[in-house]
């Protein structure tokens, strides 16, 4: 029985090395592109190691888990995508759109594993949904399409809301057909939306300072890896201000951030990891449909809510898939 060690590096962009030992060594290697926080991505590696394990070899079973590494910023993914075409991985698995882009434009045919927000086809990335083409397959969350449910939680607590902000990064690949999104949907029910922009700890500083001079009654905080990254510095900043807020993934609630929506990463990067290991098996990317979330997490914090005096209904309490209390 062979081992595989399981070793992130880079900073950022890492490699899997999953290093067989026995009379006949071999290596297989992950190479991993991502531009989240290192702390975050214990919420990518263990799903998605989960999902190699079921359709990998019984070798894959037995493999230990090591990991280093900081947050990279979007300008290092490029650099980071071509070194990991140097090291001739076997797969390179993007853990968002940027990474996704940075990977394809290494032009390589190193099979490409994404788990992103947008929509690859929209992104470039792949020709269909069902037929991929190309060395490219993943699945997207659905997050540009999330927007119009968000705000409609967001008003179900505060239905007497006056002017609700959105707060997007523009340098993220998807704010804005997510800020089109969220804008039909307000037009379509009147609601009023102030747009603030942020692409730095200090941006989302300045974006909170502002909203003294235009006061508003509530905040949807889009996808985006510096609003993850962020989230506590976000969760902080909207209760010292007893402002609702609700954020696209469960990890800004479990931070004290008031409320999220959005789709399960675990169960989507369990499904990227199945894929993956599907193609160490000798499938190709290109006959892999692009997969879409079927799990969505609905989560609100309680303790969030009674420091900052507010009251769920109960409409909203019945349908969360958690409550932290």
């Amino acid at each position: 029985m062979k081992r595989r060690t399981f070793i992130t590096l880079l900073g950022g962009a890492a490699a899997w090395l999953l290093a067989a030992r026995g009379q006949q060594p071999a290596m297989l290697v992950i190479g991993y592109l991502s531009g989240s926080a290192s702390a975050d991505r214990a919420h990518v590696v263990a799903p998605f190691w989960r999902g190699l394990r079921e359709p990998a070899t019984q070798r894959a079973k037995m493999c230990r888990s090591s990991i280093a590494g900081r947050r990279t910023n979007y300008d290092r993914l490029p650099d980071l995508a071509a070194d990991l075409v140097r090291r001739k991985v076997e797969v390179i698995a993007a853990t968002d759109t940027p990474s996704a882009v940075a990977a394809k434009a290494a032009n390589t045919p190193i099979p490409i594993v994404f788990a992103i927000g947008g929509d690859p086809v929209s992104d470039g990335l792949v020709i269909s949904f069902n037929r991929p083409g190309g060395n490219l397959t993943g699945i997207s969350f659905m997050s540009v399409e999330l927007g119009a449910k968000q705000l409609g939680l967001l008003r179900e607590l505060v239905p007497m809301a006056a002017r609700i902000a959105v707060l997007v990064d523009p340098n993220f690949p998807i704010t804005e057909r997510f800020v089109s999104g969220v804008r039909a949907a307000s037009s379509a029910i009147g609601q009023q939306i102030e747009v603030l922009y942020a692409n730095t700890g200090r941006d989302i500083d300045a974006a909170f300072a502002s909203l003294a001079q235009k006061p508003v009654d509530a905040l949807l905080v889009s996808p985006a890896a510096l609003f993850v990254n962020r989230r506590v510095q976000l969760a902080i900043l909207a209760a010292n201000r007893g402002m609702p807020a609700i954020y696209s993934l469960r990890q800004a609630a479990e931070a004290g951030g008031l409320m999220s929506y959005g789709t399960s990463l675990t169960d989507a990067y369990r499904q990227a990891g199945i894929y993956t290991g599907r193609i160490l098996k000798g499938e190709k990317a290109a006959d892999l449909p692009i997969l879409q979330p079927t799990k969505f997490d609905f989560v609100i914090n309680l303790n969030t809510a009674r420091v900052m005096g507010l009251s769920f209904p109960p409409g909203l309490l019945a349908i969360a898939d958690e409550v932290i209390e």
